[in-house]
């Protein structure tokens, strides 16, 4: 039976790479996205590769919850009239604010680096569970080691710096990861997180040049963090793309689950403060407060 693989964020960068190594694979792999030119210009660019079945695009803006909703329906609903198993989810959705902004009255980046994906794989378990064995692989990053480790708000107290709160959004994800791996384990879901470690993409050549992302202490010595940012994001994005890969693809992965695959696509230790149990337990308070389940 055919395989297939969803994409979020899949029509640029790190997506597109990851949805190209997938459909090398012999995936059937569907990218979502928000433009419509990009969506098409990145199934051409997949398709020429010849794989096994062709590519797909779905439109969505993955930092609106009702979007997601949207998607997550129509997903199921395809998957359940073809009989067709939805063998692999990949989270690649992330974004970094220089400034601070709203989404449906959330910060932005908690919505779209955690509640967007965590609200997505949510509302597909159950197709996810009728396809077992299936993945859902969830991008991380390193920024988590920047991240204030209190979550009894979507908020931390303090100032808003892009780069801190990014890595806090990118940590709540990783421990719901880890958290949703230990729920899932013995249904046949396995779930990964995948660290692309650093790539050249639209969000790390724009919002990692502003000076405003980080705290005043570190803006002082922002020279030596600018060269550090820049020599952590100058590698391809086909590089960055291979712990996805491995995560959604290896076999030697059958069976096992909660496994962080690091930059150098070989599993490394979690980041402690993600395998808390508290810390869990306050970011699914926070998801299930701030992304119902049920639309209200």
């Amino acid at each position: 039976m055919k395989r297939t693989a969803v994409v979020t964020a899949g029509t640029a960068g790190i997506g597109l790479e990851t949805a190209l190594g997938l459909a090398a694979a012999g995936y059937a792999v569907t990218v979502v996205g928000r433009n419509p030119d990009r969506g098409a210009r990145a199934v051409e660019r997949i398709d020429a590769t010849n794989p096994a079945h062709p590519a797909r695009f779905l439109a969505a803006d993955l930092a609106s919850l009702r979007e997601v909703r949207a998607l997550a329906d129509r997903i199921a609903s395809e998957h359940a009239v073809s009989g067709e198993p939805l063998t692999v989810l990949v989270n690649n959705v992330g974004a970094m604010f220089a400034d601070r902004q709203d989404l449906g009255g959330v910060e932005a980046s908690f919505v779209v680096n955690h509640l967007s994906p965590y609200l997505l794989t949510e509302l597909l378990l159950p197709t996810l569970t009728a396809a077992a064995p299936s993945r859902v692989v969830n991008v991380t990053s390193a920024a988590v080691g920047t991240a204030k480790r209190v979550f009894d708000n979507v908020e931390p107290p303090g100032g808003y710096y892009g780069f801190h709160w990014y890595g806090r959004a990118k940590l709540a994800n990783l421990a719901y990861t880890l958290d949703l791996a230990a729920r899932l384990d013995g249904t046949g879901i396995s779930v990964f997180a995948a660290d692309p470690g650093g790539a050249a993409t639209d969000m790390t050549d724009g919002t990692l040049t502003d000076p405003k992302i980080v705290t005043p202490a570190l803006r002082l010595l922002w020279p030596l963090v600018r060269r550090k940012f820049e020599r952590s994001t100058s590698g391809p994005a086909s590089v960055a793309a291979r712990p996805s890969i491995v995560a959604a693809t290896d076999t030697a992965l059958t069976g096992r689950t909660g496994i962080v695959i690091g930059a150098r696509a070989t599993p490394v230790d979690p980041f402690r403060p993600a395998t808390d149990p508290r810390v869990a337990r306050a970011v699914r308070r926070l998801s299930e407060r701030h992304a119902p389940l049920a639309a209200v």
